[in-house]
């Protein structure tokens, strides 16, 4: 009777049975996305100035950043996840810089941020994403971003940094052409910084300074400077500005005839500005760069990157800041890599102890505030015995990778 009684009710076995469908109906769901993330793409948001005086730089940033995608992808990326590259266009303005940036990690749920070619747009983004606690790989240089108030263990710092460049530059050209300084600066960080720079270094090499005179980023008329400029007959005339400023300040100081008493250097002498504006206008004038290609016939990580670029854009030669792009995007991949994980402190932590040479020769980042520690080109501009329209400098020093060239942890507000 018991057992007719119970006949339709399910036994031990079915109970199990039901149990388990239930289950897996429950968790559907989850099983999904689970999925998804394993296959869903590893998104990078890079935010450049595509528009304004910076743009031609920013292009090239575009490209070389594409090829590090391309690259991981080729090698098959992360566990069957593949990357993709979110440019935006950061208009050379802070709160655009701001806003994109939260555009990115709150609507297109991006995993990592990099780029900027400014000092202002990268601290803009770095706020940004140390809140968020993401890891954001800067390509452009800044002082600030490296010091304790404004960096977290998020922060990287793929870029030179003024200190080092114009220290490196300074320590080259100083005892060489003089000591008696003239900077026209750029009127925002960048400028400010650079001349910092300079000055400091000065300091142990006797150098003077006879003016610093400040211009807004993106004037086209630098005619009401140039007779103060001649009147005060320095040795030297530092233009510490960029981009388009750059080639505008430069050509009007030649057309003036400036640099028949005054040598002209510059923090950083940019490869584009050197190509649009010619040798006459460049001839002679002395920079930084963190990158030539030229110097493919000596460090073979340089003639890699170049024919790899080569061949993805049509026999066109990477730029300084290209490489940049190159470097910080393919160091954050890199870093998912080794921390097997996209998870921001594995990540972080990973990249940290990382030891690479992507281009240009071996770089760390350093371990108190993520400065990568690089070598400092120093070039001069050619006129003459070009073997092609991109031999346009010659390489006169190198300032080696060394930790003795940054600002010292405590200086910036780290505990050492």
């Amino acid at each position: 009777m018991s057992d007719h009684s119970n006949s339709k009710l399910p036994n031990r076995r079915q109970l199990l049975q039901l149990g388990a469908a239930a289950s897996a109906a429950g968790s559907a769901p989850f099983l999904f996305n689970i999925a998804s993330a394993q296959t869903a793409p590893i998104k990078i948001g890079f935010l450049v100035p595509l528009t304004g005086a910076y743009s031609t730089e920013a292009q090239d940033q575009v490209r070389a950043a594409e090829l590090a995608i391309k690259d991981f992808n080729d090698a098959g990326g992360f566990n069957g996840r593949k990357a993709e590259l979110l440019v935006r266009d950061d208009k050379l303005n802070p709160g655009e810089a701001a806003t994109r940036t939260l555009e990115l990690i709150e609507k297109d749920k991006v995993d990592f941020m990099a780029g900027s070619l400014s000092a202002a747009t990268q601290l803009s983004m770095n706020a940004v994403t140390r809140e968020r606690k993401m890891i954001f790989n800067s390509i452009s240089q800044s002082d600030a971003i490296n010091e304790a108030k404004d960096w977290s263990p998020y922060t990287f710092h793929e870029a030179l940094n003024p200190h080092m460049t114009a220290g490196a530059v300074a320590r080259y050209a100083f005892p060489k052409y003089g000591k008696r300084v003239v900077y026209l600066t750029a009127d925002y960080a960048y400028g400010h910084e650079m001349v910092r720079g300079f000055e400091r270094a000065g300091q142990s090499l006797g150098a003077t300074t006879l003016a610093d005179i400040r211009h807004p980023i993106g004037a086209s008329d630098f005619s009401a400077f140039l007779p103060r400029i001649q009147a005060l007959n320095p040795d030297i005339l530092v233009m510490c500005n960029f981009g388009r400023d750059l080639l505008n300040a430069t050509k009007q100081a030649t057309d003036f005839g400036l640099k028949e008493k005054t040598r002209i250097i510059t923090p950083v002498l940019l490869f584009t500005a050197r190509q649009a504006g010619g040798s006459e206008v460049f001839d002679g004038v002395v920079g930084g760069t963190s990158y030539y290609w030229g110097i493919e016939d000596k460090v073979p990580a340089a003639k890699a990157f170049n024919d790899k670029y080569r061949k993805a854009y049509n026999g066109a030669v990477p730029t300084d800041y290209g490489a940049l792009g190159y470097a910080g995007i393919r160091s954050i991949l890199q870093g998912v890599l080794d921390a097997k994980t996209t998870d921001a402190n594995k990540v972080s932590d990973a990249m940290g102890r990382m030891k690479y040479n992507w281009y240009k020769g071996d770089q760390y980042y350093r371990k108190c505030d993520h400065q990568s520690v690089q070598s400092v080109i120093i070039v001069e501009s050619k006129s003459k015995g070009m073997k092609d329209k991109n031999d346009v400098f010659n390489v006169v020093s190198t300032d080696a990778a060394s930790e003795s060239t940054l600002r010292s942890c405590t200086e910036l507000g780290h505990k050492a």
